[in-house]
């Protein structure tokens, strides 16, 4: 990902020096097991252990993968160049993907982490302000219509019990994809024993693969990516709904919009919703990475590379992306800006419209019959679209509706607080 969008946290992971450090770990925890085994000397062991360690010749690696076409060899030999003769006890019995597909575990486990961190401090900063804005009733839409009350609490609590299930899921992701594959040429252990397979998942806090050929099976890798999807999908939901509320016609939230700060080259008037526009975008772009990672699941036989160069683009990118996202967005939740006044302008600005469910229920519970309390209360309410009509007004001039109903018991069908009975009950399944 470009600098614009990644934080060093989460690009690390995918250096060449981080990712060579877990080959060589790995290559050093087998030799070991190897060692214990009686299979290699033990003095190999320690060699490679002693004068194999990092920090590595990145550039002397890329001039051996010229001319070998392969970057484990590549690897291999300049581990080889640093330890001597004793490097050849290095990879007895193992293949590559061994190698490239553990390490991947280890970079995707560690990713995971760096994003449930994320997840926690995002989590953190909804529910603070859904508390701080639990009582603030404000217009819910359907359609981008007017529907009825809710409050802004309400709204944020949804989007925390989005991003709680997402969190729930990744740490599901993560489990599924920490897996060790230390299993030869087409995973039958033929030349190196299951034991070091265990061996060295246990060094580096993974789990035995179940089942490998020569590779991890890619289901794991699809279900990660899939569920980087979700979150990335939920983080444009919330991002959307700020951008909506910042439209100048509805105007009951908005970014922070900082001193100094402009918002447009031209006209100078300019607070725009840039972050959660950006934000828009970047979902996009982990999202991505979804379709190329199921299909990667389908592989020839034991083993092909079709699914390699696709991981080495979407690895880094969705998971450097993502993590640039979830940090935004809880920078942008933590400052937001919130209007209860413009709220409540809104609120009244169709007249009490927005009590026509509860009047239609009153006429029914008065004797009407559905349809009829239905044709009541929209003859009306479309006076008030059509005509600017109050809505109250209007139904208390309606004699159909004045004789199933009285006029304290209409004037009571508009009261806001009936829509937030029930608020706290919400809170309680949310937040416990």
């Amino acid at each position: 990902m470009i600098p614009r969008y990644t934080r060093e946290v989460m690009a690390s992971i995918w250096t060449p020096e981080n990712k060579f450090r877990i080959w060589f770990e790995i290559e050093a925890h087998a030799t070991d097991r190897l060692a214990q085994l009686g299979v290699v000397p033990a003095a190999a062991a320690a060699a490679i252990w002693e004068r194999g360690q990092p920090p590595f010749d990145i550039e002397r690696i890329d001039e051996i993968e010229r001319e070998t076409k392969h970057d484990v060899i590549a690897f291999l030999t300049h581990v080889a160049e640093k330890v001597g003769d004793e490097a050849r006890f290095l990879h007895q019995g193992m293949t590559s993907s061994d190698v490239l597909d553990t390490t991947l575990a280890v970079q995707m486990r560690d990713a995971a982490d760096i994003l449930l961190d994320d997840l926690d401090k995002l989590l953190e900063a909804l529910k603070r302000r859904a508390l701080e804005h639990k009582d603030h009733i404000c217009l819910g839409r359907s359609h981008g219509i007017h529907a009825e009350p809710t409050t802004f609490g309400v709204k944020l609590a949804g989007h925390f019990a989005a991003f709680q299930r997402c969190r729930k899921r990744l740490e599901a992701a993560r489990e599924e994809v920490a897996t060790c594959a230390i299993s030869g040429a087409v995973g039958t252990f033929a030349n190196i024993d299951p034991s070091v397979e265990t061996y060295v998942a246990d060094k580096l806090g993974l789990t035995p693969e179940t089942h490998s050929t020569q590779v991890i099976p890619r289901d794991r890798h699809a279900m990660f990516f899939a569920t980087l999807g979700v979150i990335a999908s939920c983080v444009e939901n919330l991002a959307t709904e700020i951008r909506h509320l910042q439209r100048t016609e509805v105007y009951e939230a908005e970014e922070f919009f900082a001193k100094g700060q402009k918002g447009s080259s031209a006209m100078p008037h300019k607070r725009n919703p840039v972050l959660t526009e950006n934000l828009t975008g970047l979902a996009r772009l982990v999202r991505a990475a979804v379709t190329p990672a199921l299909e990667n699941v389908a592989l020839w036989h034991e083993r092909d590379i079709s699914h390699s160069s696709v991981e080495r683009g979407i690895g880094p990118d969705a998971t450097v992306t993502l993590d640039f996202a979830l940090s935004r967005l809880t920078g942008v939740i933590d400052k937001l800006l919130v209007y209860p006044e413009r709220m409540q302008r809104n609120l009244d600005q169709l007249g009490g419209l927005v009590h026509s469910q509860r009047v239609l229920l009153a006429l029914t519970q008065a004797g009407l019959s559905r349809e009829q309390a239905y044709s009541a209360v929209q003859r009306n309410a479309m006076k008030v679209w059509t005509e600017g009509a109050d809505f109250l007004e209007s139904l208390l001039s309606d004699g159909e509706v004045v004789s199933h109903i009285a006029e304290d018991q209409l004037r009571e069908a508009f009261d806001l607080s009936y829509h937030t009975k029930h608020v706290d009950t919400i809170f309680q399944r949310v937040f416990g």
